[in-house]
């Protein structure tokens, strides 16, 4: 197939056929530094960008990212007591009853490599000891 001069994809139709070209390449027997190489680089970096413009992805909460990141290296709730002070702090906040103070934040980024980004969020389900729903503004955690 003949080699076509790839812009920027500004349509749906664009990224199609960019993506029927890319899995067509992908299924072929690629070699390094040939111009079927270079193709399917471009058109993967071409489709990304596209799929990033188009379709977000939204951050993930960033209890549910501590739950993750605890799950991946096998820590335990008391583990995370170096992250974040005490056992009864640690399941307040994994059960949305506390929000993250910054210095636990910071303990977090730095200790388990979460993004800060994904800590700083808010998290719009804390709940009182009551199980009554608080808004931010009804919530003032010392750091």
């Amino acid at each position: 197939m003949a080699q076509q001069n790839w812009r920027i994809f500004k349509t749906h139709d664009d990224y199609e056929r960019g993506m029927d070209r890319l899995l067509q390449l992908a299924n072929s027997d690629l070699q390094p530094d040939t111009d079927d190489f270079d193709e399917f680089e471009l058109l993967s970096l071409l489709v990304g960008h596209y799929e990033e413009s188009k379709f977000p992805m939204d951050k993930p909460d960033p209890i549910e990212a501590i739950k993750f990141r605890m799950e991946q290296q096998g820590l335990t709730q008391s583990d995370m007591t170096r992250f974040m002070g005490s056992a009864s702090k640690v399941s307040e906040v994994l059960n949305y009853k506390r929000r993250l103070s910054l210095s636990m934040i910071r303990r977090l980024h730095k200790g388990l490599g979460i993004p800060a980004d994904i800590l700083i969020q808010d998290v719009n389900h804390v709940e009182a000891e009551d199980g009554i729903k608080l808004s931010d503004e009804d919530i003032y955690w010392a750091a």
